[in-house]
């Protein structure tokens, strides 16, 4: 819930000012900016479907609708349909599906949204799954709050502050899984990646649908 007030805090804060606030010069806002932060201001809903593969042949399908002007969001899954605001008193179980679903969507800009977190960089690292040379950014978060508390990712970050490959460990865990970042489209003002490959080279996460008006 306090990560949902501050990331509408923040999104408030841009379309009342008429001139931006300036983001701090630092790689996490680097990243942010890469793919169009700057430019959230301009946009009212992100809708997206949300598609997870496993073992080669089971495939979930969730459908998000984040209406940022009026702080909903619009859930159709396996099991119902609904709508439901972020600013309620208790959120319904999808909540924690939604989060997940958005940082795989959204993680650029989770890295200027969210607060609680530290980061290590280190430049010079080839990246796990293709060996490209990058920036590896360490995000670990605090074990306060949230759905998935104290959890890390690594960024491979290239040259053009744009994410490679990501990382994810589990409570900061020595091991973890990683997948890449590719097939980055322009919707409107922001770009997104749409298709997260694991280090067998299948396609693990990918969105489709993507609407953003």
């Amino acid at each position: 819930m306090k990560k949902h007030l501050l990331i509408l805090a923040l999104l408030g804060s841009m379309s009342a000012c008429q001139q931006k606030p300036e983001l701090p010069d630092t790689l996490p806002f680097q990243v942010a900016k890469a793919y169009g932060i700057e430019n959230f201001d301009q946009i009212n809903s992100i809708a997206y479907t949300w598609n997870v593969q496993r073992d080669s042949v089971n495939v979930i399908s969730r459908d998000w609708k984040w209406n940022i002007k009026d702080s909903t969001v619009y859930y159709s899954g396996p099991d119902t349909t609904f709508t439901y605001s972020l600013t309620a008193d208790s959120l319904p179980k999808q909540d924690g599906a939604f989060i997940n679903d958005k940082y795989w969507a959204m993680m650029p800009f989770q890295l200027a949204w969210d607060s609680g977190y530290t980061t290590e960089i280190t430049e010079n690292i080839p990246s796990p799954i293709k060996g490209t040379n990058s920036t590896k950014l360490t995000v670990i978060y605090s074990s306060d709050g949230g759905y998935t508390p104290g959890d890390a990712y690594d960024l491979y970050i290239d040259e053009n502050d744009m994410i490679l490959e990501w990382t994810f460990r589990r409570g900061n865990g020595a091991e973890g899984r990683t997948w890449t970042w590719e097939n980055v489209g322009q919707f409107g003002p922001i770009k997104l990646a749409q298709d997260h490959m694991g280090q067998d080279g299948q396609r693990f996460i990918w969105l489709t649908n993507v609407k953003v008006e």
